[in-house]
């Protein structure tokens, strides 16, 4: 937790206690359900919610947003940006059931009431959404075709509606290869300076 209070001070007290039950709740399930690798769950503030909240760092979602987290899994990047933007409207998609049972349980034992569960492909979503946020689902062609229509018209925020996908490594190739016409990328040790973000980037694909 003392990494969230570093670079998110602005927390309110609420906030801080639903992320402190986090490790708690993650741990009792990845026992039954194996959503967070084991080996790292010790450090599941560094590398799993500071990472998701990365997204914050980038874009500010306006009360009313509503932001679509593709391939969930467990939660990540949607839980803790749900808690960071209690106002927002959030869309939990995967296509594996168990893994949503977690994400709902979080959210019953955190409190979390702007969190809504698919189970589901996103092309099967029917809804069109201010952003589609993404970790390390698969790579930008995919995610530029399955999201493709998933977008609302009206642009609200700071920057255009669109894909935001947190990635890891050298990307230059994938990104190539989906031959996007504009793309923004952002390493994430410009926002934080632990080790674990130097291979990390944002990545940002206005609707097109």
């Amino acid at each position: 937790m003392d990494v969230i209070r570093k670079y998110f001070p602005e927390l309110s007290s609420a906030q801080l206690s639903q992320f402190g039950l986090l490790h708690e709740v993650y741990t009792q399930w990845n026992d039954k359900i194996n959503v967070i690798s084991r080996k790292d769950i010790q450090s599941l503030y560094e590398h799993h919610v500071l990472h998701s909240l990365a997204i914050a760092r980038f874009v500010s979602f306006l009360p009313g947003a509503k932001v679509m987290d593709l391939g969930t899994g467990g939660g990540i990047p949607g839980i803790p940006l749900a808690i960071y933007f209690p106002e927002a409207r959030f869309h939990l998609v995967d296509s594996v059931g168990k893994k949503l049972r977690v994400v709902e349980a979080v959210c019953d034992a955190c409190g979390i009431k702007n969190i809504f569960t698919f189970h589901c492909r996103a092309e099967e979503m029917k809804y069109q959404y201010d952003f589609i946020v993404t970790r390390a689902v698969a790579p930008l062609n995919n995610l530029l075709r399955w999201t493709k229509g998933k977008f609302l018209s009206r642009n609200r925020h700071a920057i255009a509606n669109g894909l935001i996908a947190l990635k890891g490594g050298n990307i230059e190739d994938e990104i190539a290869a989906a031959r996007i016409p504009e793309v923004i990328k952002v390493p994430l040790v410009r926002y934080f300076s632990e080790d674990y973000y130097k291979e990390k980037v944002l990545v940002y694909v206005p609707a097109y």
